[in-house]
């Protein structure tokens, strides 16, 4: 996934880090036994979901062909390669 460019878009970055505070929230209020702190904490991990698709959708993700493009251009440049 590395070579694809796979999550590299600020759709995928914001939708991780809001995720990523989330999951952190809920991990402190369970520490503290405080129900009601960690499933706030789910809620932002939720909207994190959801911001990112939004994000996403407004066209700040990756395109759906940019697998394949990306697999033909290294399919044709790893070609010139071999042949020099």
């Amino acid at each position: 996934m590395a070579g694809s460019s796979h999550g590299h878009t600020p759709a995928a970055w914001t939708g991780v880090i809001i995720a990523f505070i989330g999951f952190c929230v809920s991990g402190a209020f369970m520490v503290m036994a405080q129900p009601v702190g960690f499933w706030a904490g789910m809620a932002i991990v939720v909207i994190g979901g959801i911001v990112g698709w939004v994000m996403s959708a407004m066209g700040m993700g990756q395109p759906k062909d940019a697998h394949d493009s990306f697999q033909s251009e290294l399919a044709k440049s790893q070609a010139a390669h071999a042949k020099s």
